[in-house]
């Protein structure tokens, strides 16, 4: 998607094309296949959905054949994260394919590490502590400890409360959107869910609004760091084959700036 002259053009496909995709379904099935896929086009020609799916529908709000509905469908249904993973734009990392990022954007580092370690900054901490539970020490007893882990991980902020809980907006904190944006790029927040808004009353309104978890919470702290048993370098190059193997045509250029 790209504007010219003030208007908005999407590069989709034809409905009979072999290669479009026509339900949530079909998509979820081919993200999975693939393993990562931007929703947007980018440098590298056909890996998004928006070049694999019918532009006349997107926006359309229909849940069966809208593609910016279904992003909230697969965020939701929690199999595949969704967020903004490439070069700052949003898209879809299937959940055998996570860990790998996870490794390659954190450098091995759990947030709480990279913080200690001064490889983080004060606006990104302040955003994580409303997600992460510091609280285990190295007095607590093991099934204690076990259990805080478990729970580490179950909070659920909209974005709206995310900036004002920590302290952004007026009179606060600048740069809310870029910070969000870091946090999702190095693999630390994702969407897990579009809702609306509810008034005093409890009744819902206005447009669907971005809620953020932790990866952790979808699949595990177990899981979501199971490749921290190789270098970083090592989890890029696994990525970079698997590129060559599904997108072949994408020169190495293209996918350093997609996808690191």
């Amino acid at each position: 998607m790209e504007s010219k002259d003030g208007a908005w053009i999407m590069y989709g496909v034809s409905e009979d094309d072999p290669e479009c995709l026509h339900t949530v379904d079909e998509l979820i099935g081919y993200i999975e296949e693939v393993g990562f896929l931007p929703l947007f086009r980018n440098e590298i020609p056909g890996f998004s959905v928006e070049e694999r799916t019918t532009e006349k529908y997107w926006w359309s709000e229909d849940p069966q054949r809208d593609p910016w509905v279904w992003r909230e469908i697969i965020a939701r249904r929690g199999d595949i994260a969704y967020g903004k993973f490439f070069h700052n734009k949003a898209g879809f990392i299937s959940k055998k394919w996570f860990p790998y990022f996870a490794n390659y954007r954190r450098a091995g580092y759990d947030f709480d590490a990279r913080w200690d370690d001064e490889l983080a900054s004060f606006r990104q901490k302040k955003i994580m502590d409303l997600f992460m539970d510091d609280r285990i020490d190295e007095e607590s007893d093991a099934e204690f400890a076990a259990e805080k882990l478990d729970s580490m991980y179950n909070t659920e902020l909209f974005s709206f409360d995310i900036k004002k809980l920590a302290g952004f907006g007026k009179g606060g904190e600048k740069g809310f959107e870029g910070t969000m944006t870091q946090l999702q790029m190095q693999t630390y927040l994702c969407a897990c869910d579009f809702r609306k808004r509810l008034n005093k009353k409890g009744a819902e309104y206005g447009w669907n609004v971005a809620v953020y978890s932790m990866p952790e919470k979808l699949w595990g702290y177990d899981h979501v760091t199971s490749a921290y048993g190789e270098s970083p370098e090592e989890s890029w190059e696994r990525i970079v084959k698997h590129m060559d193997d599904i997108y072949p045509i994408a020169t190495e250029k293209q996918i350093k700036k997609v996808l690191k």
